[in-house]
């Protein structure tokens, strides 16, 4: 193979790869944060209470101030809260 073919197959792959990430990218935005519904380590981000500040540190299993994203549209299907139901529920509690 010479060089110019090498060159233009390697050129080839990173233009397939950029428009085969572009979909993910679109993916991502139709995503929501859903909470109560992460196992223990398996959430996301931080929690509502200000506890941790990273993914993998809840400690209880559908802890309502934990989060994980769902598809947008699925939280309510899967039992889970929106952001302003899980402050109103930790205020209760």
């Amino acid at each position: 193979m010479n060089q110019r073919t090498l060159i233009a197959t390697a050129a080839t792959s990173l233009m397939s790869l950029a428009l085969l990430s572009s979909p993910a990218l679109a993916q991502t935005a139709a995503k929501e944060k859903c909470y109560g519904i992460a196992k223990a380590g398996q959430n996301d981000c931080a929690n509502l209470a200000g506890t941790h500040s990273c993914a993998g540190q809840s400690k209880v299993d559908n802890d309502k101030g934990e989060w994980k994203y769902v598809a947008k549209g699925t939280c309510k299907q899967m039992g889970g809260l929106s952001a302003d139901e899980a402050k109103a529920a930790a205020k209760k509690a």
